[in-house]
């Protein structure tokens, strides 16, 4: 077996699965480093005599990238990767088991998504509320984001023909080339009118060719408005409004979820909105908003961070005596007060 099985992945991997060329690549580079490493311990000859692989093998690869300082999440992926791999290759009749799926996955602590409160939004949306241009599709971007929820590659792709401004709909296309509706408001639908109607034509004015003209949102020259380019504006209007350098695009997908949820949302609704898979990616959400919940309490509640105070039970007795006995209680009903 030889190089050309990494190469029918790759191609496995965008036309049957659909995933973008970038995540694909990103798999590959992956089994590459598993081949790399390969050759590095076992010989040049074993770099890609996927047969002589075990799990014996995989686990010292894993190892060797702990020690090498990967994170755990890059350990875990990277394994995936490699499982993905195998997989294909038992599926293709070119191997007879999948060593990588005997090889644990390791246990990875699950943070949680960082969100903005409604103050942090309505103080980024306030940085872009000029009338130029700029302003216009800036305040566009930030209200169909938080809106919608989309992902960033999901809105760079987004088509003039693409947005229904009368029932405020947008068709996008997610991963795996999945297509899904996405509603928004009033506010949403007016920055989008405003932009397209005011805005829009500024920049499409500076497009040499018409290449470009199905695209929504256009960078300074005309052309499509890349991913790179929406992280650059966010990052200089979350600076305006001094919110840190914490938010990004996802950032407002995390905020549109969780704030649906603290509306009263269904969890099942917020996952076709979101374009999840499965619902147990949407779960996520739920302790975000008890997390949130958690923090309001500590916050308000006068007891909720006073240290607990460990209590003597026989000076616990002694004190409802005395309290009973400046009631005038008699001697006996002071005697049995712990027992109450």
């Amino acid at each position: 077996m030889s190089h050309a099985a990494l190469d029918d992945f790759l191609r496995y991997l965008t036309t049957v699965r659909g995933l973008s060329s970038r995540t694909a690549e990103a798999y590959a580079a992956d089994v590459q480093q598993f081949a790399d490493f390969l050759a590095k311990h076992l010989g040049a000859d074993a770099a890609f005599n996927w047969e002589k692989v075990d799990y014996r093998i995989v686990r010292r690869w894993v190892a060797h990238l702990r020690q090498a300082r990967y994170s755990q999440a890059s350990v875990a992926r990277k394994l995936a990767s490699l499982r993905s791999f195998f997989r294909f290759l038992v599926a293709e009749d070119l191997l007879d088991h999948n060593p990588a799926a005997l090889v644990g996955m390791p246990a990875q602590r699950r943070r949680l998504p960082e969100v903005l409160y409604q103050k942090e939004i309505e103080e980024l949306l306030a940085t872009a509320g000029g009338f130029g241009p700029f302003d216009l599709r800036d305040r566009a971007i930030l209200e169909f984001l938080y809106a919608t929820g989309v992902r960033l590659s999901e809105l760079v792709a987004l088509n003039v023909e693409d947005l229904d401004l009368a029932s405020r709909t947008a068709r996008v296309r997610g991963k795996g080339r999945k297509e899904r509706v996405v509603l928004f408001g009033v506010p949403a639908m007016e920055a989008l009118k405003e932009y397209l109607q005011h805005g829009r034509p500024h920049f499409l004015g500076q497009a040499p060719t018409a290449a470009h003209q199905r695209a929504v949102f256009l960078n300074c020259r005309g052309g499509r408005l890349s991913t790179r380019g929406v992280q650059r504006m966010l990052y200089r209007r979350v600076l305006q409004a001094g919110l840190g350098q914490r938010t990004s695009p996802h950032v407002l997908r995390h905020t549109f979820a969780t704030h649906l949820l603290d509306g009263g949302a269904d969890l099942r609704a917020i996952q076709e909105l979101l374009g999840h898979s499965s619902l147990a990616t949407t779960q996520v959400y739920t302790h975000v908003s008890t997390e949130r919940l958690r923090q309001a309490y500590q916050a308000a509640h006068p007891l909720a961070a006073r240290p607990q105070r460990s209590v003597n039970a026989p000076d616990a007795m002694t004190r409802a005596g005395d309290r009973l006995a400046a009631a005038g209680a008699p001697a006996a009903d002071r005697a049995s007060a712990g027992d109450v």
